[in-house]
Parts: structure tokens; sequence; C-alpha cells
């Protein structure tokens, strides 16, 4: 997707402030400090559109980014931070779940996983929540300039494995560093808008190093 526009919303605390455009709204889950916004930044090819923040738990909203009049993409609260008080925590957890299971424009869920770690026990909660619900998901196992070439494929293969990982699930290598996978995530997200459905698609490493070669 080529990006012409890109802007900062909204930050929701409540279904009476979700933006009413009727767009498709890809959301971001994944740990405090992960790099969704990060992330969200170089899909969108802005430095800082996406809040970043080098201290964890610092969402506490539903961030809304609208790109073009195609998409929003929503970045959720990231979950794991201990240092949040556990009533925060339930509360958090309340309001995401209702946006999760409740949101008529929610049309994937990209679960972002730090690759150079197996996931935790709560990216493997999350993952099992979302399966559960039959939420769609891709998984996006960033953070890949950390990690030599000649990793990936064995860190990919433990990321599905620690997961559970069902293999109709895309999962795309990514670097917001680099600028890997970005090709591969939107078109994910693109396929999955107009027809309502992913397919399964080689893992992003193949892609990825094609696109070196060229």
């Amino acid at each position: 997707m080529k990006v012409n526009q890109a802007e900062f919303v909204i930050s929701a605390v409540g279904p009476s402030q979700y933006p009413s455009d009727a767009l498709p709204e890809i959301a971001l889950a994944g740990r405090s400090n992960v790099g969704k916004s990060s992330l969200i930044n170089r899909m969108i090819n802005r430095k800082n559109l996406a809040r970043t923040s080098s201290k964890p738990g610092k969402t506490q909203q539903l961030n809304y980014y609208r790109i073009n009049t195609d998409l929003f993409f929503v970045d959720l609260p990231g979950y794991g931070y201990a240092q949040v008080s556990k009533t925060e925590r339930e509360k958090w957890g309340k309001f995401i779940e209702e946006y999760l299971l409740k949101r008529e424009y929610l049309q994937l869920v990209l679960q972002v996983i730090d690759l150079r770690h197996p996931p935790s026990k709560d990216d493997q909660a999350m993952y099992a929540w979302l399966k559960h619900n039959g939420v769609p998901v891709c998984l996006v196992a960033t953070k890949a300039d950390k990690i030599p070439k000649g990793k990936w494929q064995k860190h990919m293969k433990i990321v599905r494995e620690t997961l559970g990982a069902d293999k109709s699930d895309p999962l795309v290598l990514f670097s917001s560093e680099t600028g890997l996978g970005k090709d591969e995530l939107w078109s994910v997200i693109e396929q999955r808008i107009v027809d309502g459905a992913i397919s399964e698609p080689e893992d992003a490493i193949t892609n990825a190093k094609e696109n070196e070669s060229r």
C-alpha cells in the first residue's frame, strides 16, 4: 500500500469515542515496549506519528491512526507490565476484551512478538485467547535486525512452537529499523480487508531473502 496520508485521530477510552468512519480497523497487540508504535511509524513511513516511549505501560487508551481513507491502525495498551497496579491491569483487560470481541470494524489483530526471545506467558495467553474467540490474527516477529540472518529461521520456529500457532496464521519477520517485512505485512493486511480472510502465505523469511537479493 502506498501511504499518502496518515494522521493521529484520537486516544479513545471507550466505545463512545471510537471513530464513526466505518473503515476497517487493524489492531496491534503486544507486550509493553515491544515496539508497536515503531512498527506503525515504519509501516506509514513516518518517524514520529505514533507515540513511542521508553517507559513501559504508557499507552492506556486505544490510539487510532487513520491511513489514507482506507483503514485505521489501532494501538492497544501493552500487556504484561508488572508495575501497573492489578486493578489497572484488570480495567485495561476488560476494555481491550470488549473492543476485540464487539468492535464490528475490527478486521485483524497484529500480535507483535520480540523475535529475540521466546514468547512470554502473556504472549501465549493473548494468542490462545484470540484463537479461542475466533479473532483473526497475524503474528509479527519484530526486532529481526537484532539477530543474525542465519538464526532467523530458528527463532521463528521457536515463536510458532511456543505459541502453539496455527500454520494458517501468517508469521511476518519484521524490523522497524530496516523496514524488513513491511511489504509482506501490508500484503496480509490488504488481503484481509479485501476478502475478509487470510490465506496461508509463506513465512516472510522467504520473501525477505528474495527482496534482499534484488
